[in-house]
């Protein structure tokens, strides 16, 4: 169970509404692609359903990442064993950031990846309904 302070316990105990980014569903591929597993999110997630807080849950659809419809089936699992979510987004990958990268001198390590289509999104919301 995701260990919270007792001062983030009181904040949500106020709060109306969560809004949680959920970068991968599978806990290595998260890894792969983020640095760190989603071991924290998903608990946290459970935290909030079972506290009776809402959620709306969010990913980044990101073509050839992202999009693997068994990752979206075992997405679409996980949020229906949540009892609090109100809303799954779907945010079409784009790559308009691409430059603030390469200004600091950093790889983009997304370079390759075409930016996401309402055609991609329409697809996979299809795969969580």
């Amino acid at each position: 169970m995701v260990a919270l302070t007792e001062d983030i316990k009181k904040l949500l105990t106020l709060t109306d509404l969560v809004l949680l980014d959920i970068k991968h569903i599978d806990s290595e591929k998260c890894k792969d692609l983020v640095g760190f597993s989603n071991k924290l999110e998903l608990e946290f997630a459970n935290y909030l359903s079972e506290h009776d807080i809402p959620i709306w849950i969010r990913q980044v659809l990101i073509p050839g990442i992202t999009d693997d419809k068994q990752d979206l089936l075992k997405l679409k699992d996980f949020i229906h064993r949540l009892r609090t979510v109100q809303k799954v987004e779907l945010l079409p990958f784009h790559s308009m950031g691409k430059f603030k990268w390469k200004k600091l001198g950093l790889d983009y390590a997304l370079e390759n990846i075409p930016d996401a289509t309402l055609d991609d999104i329409k697809k996979a919301e299809e795969v969580l309904a």
